[in-house]
């Protein structure tokens, strides 16, 4: 990861930045990443990844401390992947974020996993129904109508 610039971003920039940087670690790490994955359940996960064995890994990007501290609804998140990453950048207060839960350290160049995460394991119809719309919110942006 390269330094983060000097200059504060706005929030909506800064969660730009680490979205990227989040997308390209997934992709380092063999996954298929996609952000604004849509949830069954009406939630939005910032990140999505689904590597080869199936496994769903979810980052919820947080730009600054008050981006966590009004977010009451990541909890919604975790019944749909086997993995949960909060990915902040590295000047964030980390101590604020759930010790239980994987922590992503990011910038525009890349992230690394600075916690590990809780391995959950989705039940087969649960990981089904999440592995088809994951694949068919794919496929719809390919098509880009």
């Amino acid at each position: 990861m390269e330094n983060a610039a000097a200059v504060p971003l706005a929030r909506p920039d800064q969660t730009a930045v680490l979205t990227r940087g989040v997308m390209r670690l997934f992709i380092e790490l063999g996954m298929s990443p996609l952000a604004e994955f849509k949830l069954a359940n009406g939630r939005r996960a910032d990140v999505a990844g689904i590597d080869r064995a199936g496994k769903i890994t979810i980052a919820e990007i947080k730009s600054c401390r008050a981006d966590f501290e009004c977010d009451e609804k990541w909890p919604d998140y975790l019944d749909f992947c086997d993995r949960y990453f909060f990915a902040v950048d590295p000047q964030f207060p980390t101590d604020i974020l759930p010790a239980d839960e994987g922590l992503i350290l990011a910038d525009a160049f890349g992230a690394a996993i600075k916690r590990p995460s809780v391995e959950r394991s989705l039940v087969g119809a649960r990981r089904k129904a999440v592995t088809l719309r994951f694949a068919r919110q794919a496929a719809l942006r390919l098509t880009a109508v």
